[in-house]
């Protein structure tokens, strides 16, 4: 018989490693298997790319081990600002504005740099007994019976355990092995991702600025630099993304403003297409799905880890309760009570970014009328404002305790 504690997890990237050492530190023995190799997940050079954490999120990871090892690096996000516009035209008067003295917890959140984020899971892994970890090696396929679940990698190696999570992204192989189909939608944009330094400070002000071919998003780095998320339609994007530093920066200029000052580039460029993606299915046969391999959704919010957090919290609490109670980890009763804890969630989260996506990414002047003076009339109303501080913030709804800042 194979130990009901005993759990493999597929994907070495950001969910995979929080959920191992979320397990590990509540008695179960994990396995995780990354294909890319350890020494690219430690990488410190600066390369862009960054994250937009929320309060809850914070409290789980330091729940982890994890905050304290990152905290000195994260930067405070202290206001929100949302406003609609255009390009070279600037934003409307009126506009939706969040502050940190709408929450009474702390700040609404953080930004952290993906190689500071990385290399502190990576580094909080290496420190916790009864986590074995396998970096270079790819899953190949998937077999499961009445006892265990078996995976093959691609240099013939195989590894049984009682339940595989899918932590391996949109494209999933663990869902698609397992036969579990997808819904959603192309939305007709591409992300430009990079980040800029300034002469100005940013006061840690994360700017939300709609314009009709899509977002932009401003968020602040330590520093005199911000993290970029920019959307355009497939074809501009691909004619932007084309350009050499100086001409990106002469197309980006006009979108991103003046207000502080002169910017240039700092990091490398990303893009990716913009795609609304459900698994019809969180669980399968002694299989489950977190973080994007569950649910991929629009960034305009920017809760994607966030939400793949809240399944990592919410998964732990659930097979570690379940064990507790002398049942089976892997059996379909217990990952129902995950999927039914997060589906709904995730599933709002997806149709309101989607919305918001579609109301915001045109230049209709009937809707951006009816917008502009929605988000005027909403900035009016403190109660209004300060529940949705507290949503952006992951502390409304049924929050496991991890995200509440409690051990499991």
């Amino acid at each position: 018989m194979t130990d009901a504690r005993n759990i493999l997890i597929v994907g070495g990237g950001l969910n995979g490693p929080a959920l191992a050492l979320a397990l590990t530190q509540a008695g179960h023995s994990v396995t995780l298997i990354d294909a890319l190799p350890a020494p690219v997940r430690t990488e410190t050079d600066f390369d862009g790319r960054s994250y937009a954490l929320a309060l809850a999120s914070s409290r789980l990871l330091s729940q982890i081990g994890v905050w304290a090892r990152l905290e000195q690096h994260a930067q405070p996000m202290t206001e929100i600002k949302v406003s609609d516009g255009s390009a070279g035209r600037g934003a409307a008067p009126l506009f939706l504005h969040f502050e940190d003295s709408d929450l009474d917890e702390g700040p609404m959140g953080y930004m952290v740099e993906d190689r500071y984020l990385r290399r502190a899971l990576c580094d909080a892994m290496a420190e916790v007994p009864g986590l074995t970890q396998i970096s270079g090696r790819r899953v190949v396929a998937q077999a499961a019976d009445a006892t265990s679940i078996t995976l093959t990698l691609d240099d013939a190696t195989q590894i049984s355990g009682a339940l595989l999570v899918g932590a391996d992204g949109r494209q999933s192989g663990t869902a698609s092995r397992a036969g579990i189909k997808r819904t959603g939608w192309d939305y007709g944009q591409t992300a430009l991702v990079c980040a800029v330094a300034h002469d100005l400070p940013h006061h840690g002000v994360a700017h939300q600025f709609f314009m009709p071919p899509g977002p932009l998003a401003i968020l602040p780095l330590p520093g005199n630099r911000s993290s970029i998320v920019w959307s355009e339609t497939h074809a501009e994007a691909a004619r932007i993304e084309a350009l050499d530093d100086p001409a990106y920066l002469a197309a980006l200029r006009p979108r991103f403003g003046d207000f502080l000052g002169d910017i240039a580039l700092a990091g490398r460029r990303f893009s990716y297409p913009l795609q609304l993606s459900l698994a019809n299915s969180y669980y399968g046969e002694r299989l489950v799905l977190v973080g994007d391999a569950a649910h991929g959704l629009h960034p305009i919010a920017g809760q994607g880890l966030n939400a793949g957090l809240r399944d990592i919290a919410s998964l732990a609490e659930v097979l570690t309760d379940a064990a507790r109670r002398g049942e089976d980890p892997s059996s379909p009763l217990v990952l129902a009570r995950y999927q039914q804890w997060r589906r709904f969630d995730t599933t709002s989260l997806a149709v309101a970014t989607d919305g918001f996506n579609k109301l915001f990414s045109n230049d209709n002047p009937v809707l951006r009328a009816a917008r502009d003076i929605g988000l005027g009339l909403t900035n009016a109303l403190p109660g209004l404002r300060r529940s949705f501080v507290r949503e952006a913030a992951g502390l409304t709804g049924d929050v496991p305790k991890l995200l509440q800042g409690r051990p499991l």
